[in-house]
């Protein structure tokens, strides 16, 4: 058997390095047997995907290293491998499911379902409806068919409770309760898969032996074995490996740390550094040297040393790691290299100076003028907002409104980051030039730089957003449920007009 491995991002938003950590173990697993590792794009959210997050998701596990031997670059034999392309793949199968009365057309709407969720609460037990309460009488399946009302296909499950046990290569056999089982949406009313029915049939189709993903999957796990049982297919070896988690035990989450791969290269980590950190997480070599290369961890990989305790992804130690790259393993020379690459070459430079030029009276200006756009976190204090024309409940709400405005922008572009805040000044009625105010200083450090959008674009959405963060910290420091509450409460508003 030729082992294959697999990684099926979702092109939905910025690379996390949670994409880079379980690609990594996959694709030193297989390596380890002597066999393939695959790209999958999952791009089942038409809403919410986009073809520039799948080019950053190519682009971000590229600059780390790692390189798979098929995908939706590169082809091969089991293709296409975007899910988006699949489509009467899954319509298929799950007709197929239909047909031998393992799954059924669900005409349920919305408001049904609500109240169905709510009498299971309040009836006390596990909360997932089954088919029992999801199905309709014929005479109401044919009229609401007849009226074309829209339906998902739903899969059949188990009515009642007991255990479910599943294989895992790590825990042994984890048992489950059918009871938690619903009865899973397999297809979507737009004819678009969930993850559960492409997960199951692609990786058929694909020759996928082993399965390495998070162990928030652990709980989909029973829904796969079912469907595995209904098409009659082996399933894969299942390997859940631990979530990666902030210092507080919390699961890793952008609030608390940066997520974004783009964010670390952006701010000069080197790729081998940022590698071999997450390489250690959870999974030791067998001197249990901390600083290792790719290569290094093919080599001695064994999924048996992985520790089921969540790793911790602390910053801090990434950056003593990335240190110790820094002057052990290169050469003055290869540096210069590095940072020449990094930031220091003609395209970088060509994209400021026409930001730059027009305040400039001698090339001295120009470090000055544009240093924040080589800086990491800016060193700003709560002082650094004390001209800014708005109090403090303002400053904190500006922030934070325009950071989830900017984190739901999809095109990155000057226009569309200046119609978004000006949209937002608006409807918070605030002068466009006092709302701009405190962004230019958590982007730039200070309102005396060229325009803040312009400066958004060069440093890109990652640390963009990272800085938005950090200047939201500084200002208001640690959030809690509460204060959150209130502003999430005050976002919607603006959203309703009032």
């Amino acid at each position: 058997m030729t082992v294959r491995t697999r990684i099926a991002p979702s092109p939905t938003g910025d690379p996390h390095v949670g994409t880079a950590y379980i690609a990594l173990f996959n694709l030193c697993f297989a390596r380890q047997h002597g066999g393939q590792f695959i790209l999958r794009i999952e791009d089942t959210d038409q809403v919410r995907s986009t073809p520039e997050s799948e080019q950053a998701i190519l682009d971000s596990l590229r600059w780390l290293g790692l390189d798979w031997d098929e995908g939706p670059d590169k082809g091969g034999d089991f293709g296409p491998y975007r899910q988006s392309e699949r489509k009467d793949i899954y319509v298929k199968y799950a007709q197929q499911l239909i047909d031998s009365g393992h799954a059924f057309h669900c005409y349920r709407t919305p408001e049904e379902l609500d109240e169905l969720r709510n009498a299971r609460r309040e009836a006390g037990g596990f909360a997932a409806l089954k088919p029992s309460e999801l199905k309709l009488s014929d005479d109401e399946v044919a009229k609401r068919k007849a009226a074309g009302m829209p339906y998902v296909i739903r899969m059949n499950v188990p009515e009642g409770e007991g255990p479910c046990p599943v294989d895992d290569m790590l825990r042994g056999t984890i048992e489950l309760d059918w009871g938690q089982v619903d009865a899973q949406i397999l297809l979507k009313s737009d004819g678009m898969p969930t993850y559960h029915l492409a997960n199951v049939v692609d990786d058929h189709l694909m020759g996928i032996t082993h399965v390495l993903r998070g162990e928030e999957w652990i709980n989909s796990a029973p829904k796969h074995k079912l469907l595995y049982e209904y098409f009659g297919w082996d399933m894969p070896q299942l390997c859940h490996l631990p979530l990666l988690r902030n210092p507080d035990k919390s699961k890793l989450s952008k609030r608390k740390n940066p997520t974004s791969i783009l964010y670390y290269k952006k701010m000069g980590y080197l790729p081998e550094a940022l590698l071999n950190y997450l390489g250690r997480m959870g999974w030791s070599m067998p001197d249990e040297s901390e600083k290792f290369s790719l290569q290094q961890m093919m080599d001695n990989f064994d999924v048996q040393r992985v520790s089921l305790g969540g790793p911790i992804f602390d910053v801090e130690k990434l950056s003593w790691l990335n240190s110790l790259w820094i002057r052990e393993d290169l050469t003055q020379e290869q540096l210069a290299d590095r940072l020449q690459e990094w930031m220091f070459n003609r395209d970088s430079l060509m994209a400021v100076l026409p930001h730059a030029q027009t305040r400039m009276h001698t090339l001295s200006d120009f470090a000055p003028l544009t240093s924040f756009l080589a800086s990491g976190q800016l060193p700003l204090t709560v002082a650094s907002f004390d001209e800014v024309k708005l109090d403090a409940e303002q400053l904190k709400q500006v922030l934070q409104f325009a950071l989830w405005r900017l984190e739901a922008l999809r095109s990155w572009t000057r226009d569309d980051i200046f119609a978004e805040l000006k949209t937002l000044a608006g409807q918070m009625d605030i002068k466009l030039k006092d709302f701009l105010a405190p962004l230019f200083i958590a982007i730039a450090g200070t309102t005396a730089s060229f325009s803040v959008m312009d400066s958004m674009v060069l440093l890109g959405p990652d640390m963009s957003r990272a800085r938005l963060r950090h200047a939201l910290h500084v200002q208001a420091g640690e959030l809690g449920k509460k204060q959150m509450k209130k502003l999430e409460k005050a976002y919607d508003a603006l959203g309703r007009g009032e």
